[in-house]
């Protein structure tokens, strides 16, 4: 197959993806899930005018001349009100939160006021201050989080607030991840003269779960078509099978011809980018099928597999979870120093970010560009993206970028 472009081969995973199912979680487990229907408050909120201080509940028309001297005759607290009506010449203390009593119409903060004995002493007043009016914040039937809201923290407090115990989310897609090779170890094993402990199951996996997925290990197979066949079919049930290795040329890399034997339906093999060209993407099945799944085989590299996994996995859980999909979410930053014209392939490279004193992101490349570096990576905390075939840039010049999440 041909290369293709970064923006054609993100088109291609991308067609078709949906979100699948619904489910509806409990409050304490919706974090970082995605909304999957538009809610409405079933309240009003405050459902009463309440009280924005500490102090004392009154008629405007008894402070009209100040001082004035009023008689207490009771008081209100949050959850339990005063439950007569304030008369001419009277006053009910009142607590922050607590509903205004019938017949006030102004709270005045105690320390505007002077406590004798049954009586207060009220010496600066104004018309209607210090009250939270009855759905100030928002009123029953206001349609407040939309479907595809990532539910974070201020978005969990409004739910609540909103009266919902439960909420209507999408399904996690569940991801499967197959690592592939003779050389590759687990972490913590006793290496061998030619073996290399397998790294980026495990950072595929992180960033799964950090995006809204569920990671499930498939474990190493070897360069086996058996073996291979016999890991994927354990992916039954997944909605992405995601292979690491195996996906370049030569007689060893036997992933795509063990996925085509389970009925791989092959899209692309090859992409002008880098690092990554040897990414690949298929389907294992019919759409609706209830094993079917998208297939995306990762590079060997480390750096490579987990680029290819910012720049198109995550754009196919957003799809699968309700969120815009956009291609790649670019920013805007600044070149921290010149940048040479660049060759036929995508170039996304490793940078560090600085920041001005006026907000503006400065991107520093770093020194080595090698796909292999995993501290370097590490370093990183967004990608340069170099256009095919753009020339050199100097220091200053404006670049799109990729923020570098989890």
């Amino acid at each position: 197959m041909a290369l293709i472009s970064v923006e054609e081969a993100l088109a291609r995973v991308l067609e078709g993806l949906e979100p699948r199912d619904v489910e509806s979680v409990p409050l304490v487990q919706a974090r970082d899930r995605v909304l999957a229907k538009t809610l409405a408050s079933t309240l009003t909120q405050p459902p009463f005018d309440a009280s924005a201080m500490d102090g004392y509940a009154v008629r405007i028309s008894d402070v009209a001349a100040l001082p004035a001297t009023l008689a207490l005759v009771g008081e209100s607290v949050a959850g339990d009100r005063f439950h007569g009506i304030v008369g001419a010449g009277q006053a009910v203390r009142i607590f922050t939160g607590a509903p205004i009593p019938d017949g006030a119409d102004t709270v005045v903060i105690q320390e505007d006021t002077e406590v004798s004995g049954s009586s207060v002493v009220v010496k600066e007043a104004a018309a209607g201050r210090h009250i939270r009016p009855r759905g100030q914040d928002f009123m029953a039937g206001d349609v407040l989080l939309t479907a595809g809201t990532r539910l974070g923290a201020r978005a969990l407090m409004l739910a609540a607030s909103m009266n919902h115990a439960a909420l209507p989310v999408w399904r996690k897609p569940k991801v499967a991840i197959l690592s592939t090779g003779d050389e590759v170890v687990p972490p913590g094993s006793v290496l061998g003269p030619d073996e290399i402990v397998a790294s980026v199951s495990y950072g595929v996996a992180a960033l799964v779960e950090a995006h809204g997925g569920e990671a499930i290990h498939l474990g190493i197979a070897r360069d086996d078509a058996e073996a291979i066949a016999s890991h994927v079919k354990q992916s039954a049930g997944a909605d992405i099978l995601v292979t690491i290795g195996g996906a370049s040329v030569g007689e060893r890399d036997l992933v795509t011809a063990a996925l085509a034997r389970e009925g791989l339906q092959l899209d692309f093999a090859k992409v002008a980018m880098r690092p990554g060209k040897p990414v690949f993407s298929g389907k294992l099945g019919s759409e609706g099928e209830s094993n079917a799944r998208r297939v995306l085989g990762l590079p060997g590299n480390p750096v490579s597999a987990l680029i290819c996994a910012f720049v198109f996995l995550l754009p196919m859980l957003r799809a699968m979870l309700g969120v815009n999909p956009e291609d790649v979410a670019t920013q805007d930053a600044a070149l921290a120093e010149a940048l040479p014209k660049n060759g036929p392939r995508q170039h996304f490279l490793r940078a560090r970010s600085t920041f001005s004193e006026d907000g503006l992101r400065h991107v520093h490349p770093l020194p080595s560009q090698d796909s292999s570096l995993v501290a370097a990576l590490a370093q990183a905390d967004c990608l340069i993206v170099h256009a095919p075939g753009a020339p050199s840039l100097a220091e200053g010049a404006r670049v799109k970028i990729l923020p570098l999440f989890a």
